[in-house]
């Protein structure tokens, strides 16, 4: 038998609420680096390619210097590979200080001035892009070897006036390109080449650095 009466609501004093008393945070140490992979020992190899063997014999210890002392990662020369091997030591003060120097390295095979070079060391932001004449263009014999002048100039000059307007630094290795410098100004050092292979007069292009490079001095 069911009651027509309504369910009786029970009325509850709200008591006032207590501050909740939080936990102190932990505080932890930073991990030293070695800590970080369980105490090994964290490795990179950058191999030589045969042409800069010799470049590299001269300037070994412009290259030993900055990353042994400064950057405090061990390296050596492996001859029977032909490696430069880098490893990490209980006293280097951060682990990305190894693919700093791996990049640093691998810049100065690519052709890159070790005093160049060394900003990958010092600065964050600096990537290095690689690309070849035939992804902007299919170029064979004369036509190609033609596109290489254009890129350099007379004497380099077309090279440098890329390099002083984006503020880059660029490595003509045969038909391949390699650009060190900013995600930004490598953009623009990029663009410049590519109209040069396409074909574009030096004339042109200058005046198009020249109106890229004033934009960007008004923007900063």
């Amino acid at each position: 038998m069911q009651s027509n009466e309504a369910p009786s609501t029970m009325e509850v004093e709200a008591s006032p609420s207590e501050p909740k008393v939080l936990p102190p945070k932990p505080l932890f140490e930073p991990l030293k680096p070695h800590e970080m992979s369980d105490g090994q020992v964290q490795f990179r190899k950058v191999s030589v390619p045969p042409h800069r063997y010799t470049p590299l014999k001269k300037a070994w210890m412009d290259l030993h210097t900055p990353i042994y002392e400064q950057m405090k990662i061990d390296v050596r020369m492996n001859l029977k590979a032909r490696k430069v091997e880098l490893k990490t030591r209980r006293d280097t003060p951060d682990i990305s200080n190894l693919q700093k120097c791996a990049d640093f390295v691998h810049a100065f095979m690519l052709g890159f001035d070790v005093i160049d070079a060394i900003a990958l060391l010092r600065l964050d932001e600096l990537y290095i892009e690689s690309f070849e004449i035939k992804d902007v263009k299919t170029l064979r014999g004369d036509h190609l070897s033609r596109a290489i002048g254009r890129l350099s100039g007379k004497g380099g000059k077309t090279k440098f006036a890329i390099e002083n307007a984006s503020k880059t630094r660029i490595v003509i290795a045969d038909s391949k390109i390699h650009i060190l410098g900013s995600f930004a100004n490598i953009k623009i050092a990029r663009d410049s080449l590519c109209s040069l292979i396409m074909g574009s007069p030096a004339g042109k292009v200058y005046s198009k650095l020249r109106a890229v490079t004033s934009r960007l001095a008004e923007r900063f």
